[in-house]
């Protein structure tokens, strides 16, 4: 086996993000989520885990307010999320996670695993295991931008 190049490494760690992203968006579709993004997902997550206003959002996904205010539009739109009044704070509006949104986080982590389970299979779960371990180290945990996760 030759070696790659850095820059066909990056392409081959996109393209599996890509390969999973897809084949769960496309099932996600067939179950009455269409129009779901992987930022959706991400950014729904980060909002259960407390980042309940566009500023925090924004911080946990490493873009602006404002782009984060546009993606809790789109989610409300779609029924994701809700806004309520703060208690402590009249003029501020606190976000959360509906039981919509809440079924798309089930669902979508589900369909993750299952794209998972068939990896394991075409390579083999130790292979997939010592990769995930490698990737693991390899990486920095960090924030994706909306940018990073669009199609």
């Amino acid at each position: 086996m030759t070696q790659s190049s850095g820059a066909e490494l990056a392409l081959l760690l996109l393209g599996g993000f890509h390969s999973m992203v897809d084949e769960v968006t496309v099932e996600l579709t067939k179950r009455g989520h269409e129009a779901v993004r992987p930022v959706h997902e991400f950014a729904l997550r980060a909002v259960d885990a407390g980042a309940d206003t566009a500023s925090e959002l924004g911080r946990r996904l490493s873009v602006s307010k404002q782009a984060a205010a546009q993606t809790i539009a789109v989610l409300e739109q779609f029924g994701y999320v809700d806004r309520e009044a703060d208690p402590s704070d009249a003029r501020r509006k606190r976000v959360r996670v509906t039981p919509r949104g809440r079924e798309l986080m089930t669902i979508g982590e589900a369909l993750f695993d299952d794209v998972r389970s068939r990896w394991a299979v075409q390579i083999g779960p130790e292979q997939l295991e010592a990769l995930e371990t490698h990737l693991a180290q390899l990486t920095v945990r960090r924030s994706f931008s909306a940018e990073d996760l669009q199609d």
